[in-house]
């Protein structure tokens, strides 16, 4: 080993027990060190703040709220990792909102393919309860995609927008497995499975799917279906069979989706907050988003202490693949799976 690794080691070492020692007195001084220690470790002490972006209005507020990512609830951050779309944070936004008078509409903005289906109706229930509860708007602003699971979450709200070149649509179910049988074969490895009913290895790798299980699977996934369908009819205003007119999967661009009745208005980010303003009279509302930040500059020297210790990136995909496959589940997602 050269003299350049140990002296990052030593390097890597240091900003360990520093950043051990920081985070233990944090966590003294901002919580109650038995109750919620293990919580301010493990990155759930999430400082939120409210940035303002326009207006100056702060009695009458607009809320945005941006969803960026694959619709999955995979942890928060913590002074080791940062996470991309955080779905307790996005909830925990949601209420906010509903706990707060000031906020007088809420623009969400949307670019995710999609993601898994009880995440989704996570978010669509706190977005109805927002609108039966606090009797505000919610306008949808569409990024580059907001397929399957995207569009699911934002078929309540009061208006879309998308633009021209957004994907969207991609309405239905999917689910998948892998069948690696005859790899497994070929290069000598033998499963042995005990089980204590005939179907409680269904979707197992090692064999192959039966009729009876492919119908059971089936049924759930139109059942799932259906609901997916019933929720557009509902936030659109739109006929059974209109909706299944594109709701066979397909993707469709800002033009069609809203030749289909899928969306309101053709425009950016942007446009979608000064029509709520203008709709609502919130032309001097203040515009704000929540933010929240894991452990301030105690996060920083984690990350970096990462970059010297963290898995590398062959082991990252490895980590990644391992837990997208560790059991096959219904998603509303376009793309990949």
């Amino acid at each position: 080993m050269n003299a350049k690794r140990w002296v990052a080691l030593v390097v890597a070492g240091v900003l360990l027990v520093v950043s051990l020692g920081i985070n233990t007195v944090f966590a003294f001084l901002k919580a109650d060190f038995f109750g919620n220690f293990d919580s301010v470790m493990a990155g759930n002490n999430l400082d939120v703040y409210e940035t303002v972006l326009e207006g100056n209005n702060f009695e009458e507020r607009i809320a945005h709220l941006t969803l960026d990512g694959t619709i999955q609830d995979v942890g928060s951050g913590s002074v080791w990792q940062q996470v991309g779309y955080d779905h307790q944070f996005f909830l925990g936004q949601l209420d906010n909102i509903l706990n707060d008078e000031t906020v007088q509409g809420v623009v969400l903005s949307v670019n995710t393919p999609g993601g898994g289906v009880t995440e989704s109706a996570e978010i669509y229930k706190k977005l109805l309860q927002i609108k039966e509860e606090r009797q505000i708007p919610i306008y949808v602003s569409m990024g580059s995609m907001a397929a399957s699971g995207g569009y699911y979450i934002a078929a309540p709200a009061d208006k879309i927008f998308a633009n021209r070149d957004t994907i969207t649509g991609s309405i239905g179910v999917i689910m998948q497995s892998i069948n690696y049988q005859a790899l497994a074969e070929k290069v000598g490895v033998k499963f042995e499975t005990f089980k204590s009913g005939e179907h409680k290895d269904m979707l197992s790798p090692m064999r192959d799917v039966t009729a009876e299980e492919r119908a059971m699977m089936q049924e759930m996934i139109n059942e799932s279906y259906e609901e997916f369908v019933d929720i557009i009819e509902k936030g659109r205003n739109m006929s059974e069979a209109d909706v299944k007119k594109v709701a066979d999967g397909r993707v469709l661009g800002g033009t069609k989706a809203l030749e289909a009745g899928l969306i309101d208005e053709i425009g950016d980010k942007e446009a979608t907050i000064a029509a709520l303003r203008a709709d609502y009279g919130l032309e001097d509302a203040e515009l704000f988003e929540y933010t929240y930040d894991v452990g301030g500059w105690q996060s920083y020297l984690g990350m970096k202490i990462g970059s010297f210790i963290g898995p590398s990136a062959e082991e990252k995909m490895l980590i990644k693949i391992m837990a997208d496959y560790s059991a096959p589940k219904m998603m509303y997602l376009y793309g990949d799976y």
